[in-house]
């Protein structure tokens, strides 16, 4: 276990920190209009079916 905690995970550690540094850093060798990102389409909202006011609350008297 002490191996595992000294060496292998501190190299994992590292690997996916540099994995993630190159992803990141790779964007700036993109084309421009591929660093751009996702266009989203804009949604209708829809109205809900139901009313949410089917509660009545009457004062205490």
């Amino acid at each position: 276990m002490a191996i595992f905690r000294q060496y292998i995970l501190p190299f994992l550690i590292v690997l996916v920190f540099l994995v993630s540094l190159v992803a990141v850093t790779a964007r700036a060798f993109l084309p421009g209009d591929m660093a751009a990102p996702a266009p989203v389409e804009e949604t209708i909202p829809v109205a809900p079916a139901v009313s949410a006011n089917f509660v009545k609350f009457s004062p205490i008297i």
